[in-house]
């Protein structure tokens, strides 16, 4: 009777021994993937620093853009409101001159 106790109680502890290890080894490779989902899968470290940069630079491009608008704004309202900016147009992209006014054309000869 002693010796069936052993027995039973012997194998009942390898038993356990290996459900434990099983567990262990469950455990381990479930690390093992949400180890690998943060440093290379998807929503990774990476990825996330990647994009962070991306939304940096696109904001920048934005603001430049903003600028931009806003000069072309109030460029349009200039001519738009009065024949000020027109003429300073007119006379600095197509080189027109007023009735009665003489037109010099100075030529830089340097190289």
């Amino acid at each position: 009777m002693v010796a069936s106790n052993k027995v039973a109680i012997s194998e009942s502890a390898n038993a356990g021994d290996a459900f434990l290890k099983l567990v262990i080894g469950l455990l381990v490779a479930m690390l093992l993937v949400l180890q690998y989902r943060l440093w290379v899968g998807e929503g990774s470290l990476a990825e996330t620093h990647s994009l962070s940069l991306k939304v940096a630079e696109q904001k920048e491009k934005n603001r430049l853009m903003q600028q931009s608008n806003e000069r072309l704004a109030a460029e349009v309202k200039a001519l738009k409101t009065g024949l000020d900016e027109v003429e300073a147009r007119a006379r600095e992209e197509l080189g027109m001159v007023k009735s009665g006014e003489t037109f010099y054309l100075v030529v830089d000869e340097s190289p």
